[in-house]
């Protein structure tokens, strides 16, 4: 039985920096034995079904086959489509009544430990926000994402894991494309 998953690509076709035309990432995808792959925007989102015992390797998979063709590093996070959705649901800032246009989730690839989120600093970007759930931080940017601190490199760093960052607007089309 094959389940849908997304998979969150960090750092490629941003800024016209690391190239990768989502027809060819889709077809990855494909030669890696998922099925019904569909991408969203071009900055590496990809919704795909596969067995769970594909799926745990697919962000080795397409990271390799990545660099293998294209000669790009590339991270790759996944999520079940059911992870999705408690994302959706546990964005802490919804309830405060912030703007979701100034929210945005960094899904992590590994489950840090508490002394680890314990080390991140809340007054390191001030007045962003931010709040550690499981494998994901979720941000609050008032003054806008392009200005804050608060980056993949500083939750890599200081989390010792990789994250891929996306607005909240990405998040619930990607949750829609999951179960839509």
């Amino acid at each position: 039985m094959a389940d849908v998953y997304v998979a969150l690509l960090r750092g490629i076709n941003v800024g016209g920096k690391n190239k990768l035309p989502m027809k060819e990432l889709a077809a990855l995808f494909d030669n890696a034995g998922c099925s019904d792959v569909r991408t969203y925007i071009q900055s590496g989102n990809v919704i795909f079904s596969a067995a769970k015992s594909l799926a745990i390797r697919v962000p080795g998979l397409i990271a390799r086959a990545i660099l293998d063709r294209y000669g790009i590093r590339v991270p790759v996070v996944t999520r079940t489509s059911d992870e999705l959705r408690d994302v959706a649901r546990n964005n802490p800032f919804l309830n405060r009544g912030a703007d979701e246009g100034k929210l945005h989730v960094a899904f992590i690839a590994d489950r840090p430990d508490a002394e680890k989120v314990g080390a991140l600093d809340p007054s390191r970007s001030r007045p962003d926000e931010f709040a550690v759930h499981g494998h994901e931080v979720y941000l609050h940017c008032p003054n806008g994402f392009a200005r804050t601190r608060l980056t993949n490199d500083y939750f890599d760093r200081t989390l010792a894991t990789t994250c891929t960052i996306r607005n909240w607007r990405t998040v619930l089309k990607l949750l829609e494309m999951c179960v839509g």
